[in-house]
Order: structure tokens, then sequence, then C-alpha cells
């Protein structure tokens, strides 16, 4: 269900977690002093989804994961993981969660093999003698085995990620919290990593991904939810948030000042002009005959396109900032 807007919600006390979603908050508040970082938040991640969780910097994102993963305490509020409670039953949800919080770090100076073997061993519910075995399937899972032995100072940004992403699945895990996977890799890094997270999706992993990365999250997220200030101000599938937008006709012509006169004429709502292109909000009128009026009002159509904003248009007009679409 969309979320165009965020309404003032009941204080009273929430109810069981739903077993539906793979991650779910009720009323998620954390205050830091007088500042409000994540302002009764209301998170929804169904199972199976890819999950792109949006938002300028400073808009909660990473401050909301780390209340899911219990690394913060809210100051009020509900949060579950695969329909357990945080923090009761934590220990148990945690252990089928993989968390790639604020970017990898690792030993520069151990291999690729040797930072994942360390980290394994820090899994209290892990058996050593199966250890390598879960390091190689890991490293071979993310493309890194043939490079497991290389120093890790020696990997690149894409390798790195992708090294920090096998870390979260030596372990079975239902579900992939990545805070900001592609932070700071080059085009083929990002590749990389998009590549990867759609691989997991498709083998059945819910996986919630932080990004401010538009052109990444519109080719591999299922839902979506877009938080500014600290609240969530849009959230649905993809298709619902991206049908959040008002649809606007495009129109280029030789005669602007004519065109404007018919299009108002027909009810075009928000009709403007600037060096020959002409826009407005058409509703419910067909393409087909805004098209045909013109043409018997003499106005020479150089071309006429219908559709929705994009997804940048769409989040700045939402968050009030504009985003990085770069991929």
């Amino acid at each position: 269900m969309s979320q165009l807007a965020t309404a003032a919600r009941s204080t009273t006390t929430a109810g069981p977690p739903d077993d539906d979603l793979a991650a779910q908050t009720r009323g998620l508040t954390k205050r830091f002093g007088s500042q409000v970082a994540v302002d009764d938040l209301d998170l929804a991640v169904p199972r199976g989804a890819v999950y792109g969780f949006l938002g300028p910097n400073g808009s909660g994102k990473t401050t909301t994961i780390r209340m899911l993963l219990g690394l913060v305490e809210p100051t009020a509020g509900t949060r579950s993981l695969l329909g357990l409670p945080i923090p009761d039953r934590a220990t148990e949800a945690l252990h089928r969660v993989g968390a790639l919080v604020e970017g990898p770090a690792f030993h520069p100076y151990l291999s690729g093999r040797s930072n994942l073997l360390r980290l394994d061993s820090a899994d209290i519910l892990a058996d050593p003698r199966t250890a390598r075995h879960r390091v190689d399937a890991a490293l071979d899972r993310v493309g890194l085995l043939a490079a497991a032995g290389k120093r890790y100072r020696a990997y690149s940004l894409g390798m790195r990620q992708r090294l920090a992403i096998a870390g979260a699945l030596l372990a079975p895990r239902d579900l992939l919290v990545l805070d900001e996977p592609t932070n700071g890799l080059d085009p083929q890094g990002t590749r990389e990593v998009r590549s990867l997270i759609g691989s997991l999706a498709s083998d059945g992993a819910t996986v919630l991904v932080s990004s401010h990365l538009l052109a990444e999250v519109e080719q591999i997220c299922t839902h979506l939810g877009v938080m500014r200030e600290g609240r969530m101000v849009a959230q649905g599938t993809t298709v619902e948030v991206r049908g959040g937008g008002t649809t606007t006709l495009q129109l280029h012509t030789a005669q602007p000042e004519r065109a404007v006169a018919v299009l108002e004429g027909l009810g075009v709502t928000d009709v403007a002009t600037a060096h020959g292109e002409v826009r407005g909000a058409p509703g419910t009128l067909e393409p087909e005959a805004v098209v045909a009026a013109l043409v018997a009002a003499g106005v020479g159509v150089r071309s006429f396109t219908v559709g929705r904003p994009s997804l940048e248009d769409l989040f700045v007009s939402l968050t009030g900032e504009g985003f990085d679409v770069s991929g």
C-alpha cells in the first residue's frame, strides 16, 4: 500500500510482529538529545523482496538499520526481524540475518580467506571443523574464490564490498541488510554488487538495501521505502511508489503559445512552456484526443509524449533534495 504522506499514528500498544514481513517497525523513534533522527517509523519489508531503502544523507536510514539489528536502542516503538521481536529474541533472529553496515572492515595484511576465517571463528554457533568449507563456499558465492589467497589490501573496492557480503553469507541467511553496498565503487564494482544482490534474491533471500543510487535501485528493487528527515514519506512496491507521481505530457512545437491555449482549453493543468517545449498535466484526457485537438487548431506537433515523472523527479518531490542517479 503506497504511503505518499505520513499521517499521525495511534499511540496504542503494537500487536505481535507480522510473520509475512522479513523486517518490521511500528512507531520506531530515536532521539539524540533534542534531535529526532527517526520519527514514528513504520517500516514493512515483505519476505522475498529486494527492498530499496532510500533517502538523502541524514534522513535516518542508517540509524533505522542499526536499531533493527539491535546495535542502537530506540527511544520508542517496536521492531522485529523474520517475525521475531528485537531485542527479546535477537539471538535467534540475528543468526539468520547477514548485515553490512557502513562499509567493510578487514585486516589489510591478511588474505580474503584468512579474514573470513577470523570472522567465522567469532560465531559461537559455527562448527570450527567445517570453517574452511563455509568460507570457500561464501567466497565462491561472491565470485572471489580465485582471489581467496590475495591480501585484502590488494583487493579493488568492488572486491572488498563483495568480500564483506561473503562475510554476511558464512551461515545460511534468510535476510540480508546491506547499508550502501555500492558506496564509493566505480561503475564496474557497482555492476558486480548489483548482480550479486540480484542472484541472492533469486535464491530466496530477502534483501534490504540502503542506497542513494537511484539507477541501481530502479533495476533491482521490487519494493521501495523513502525517508525524509526521519520519517517515511513513501512505501510500497516499486510500481506503487512510481505511480505516486502525476502524469505529464511533453510537447515540442514551433507554436508554443497557440499550443498552450489549446491545452488550457482542453482542461490540461499546470501548463508551462520553455524553448519550444510545452508541459502540462492531462489528467484523464486521452493522448489521441489532445494530439487531434492540437492538429485541428493548426499546431505543428514535432513530438508528443505522455508519462510519469522519472524516479529522480519523484524522489526530489518527496524529499526536497537531489539524489545521485549515476550507476
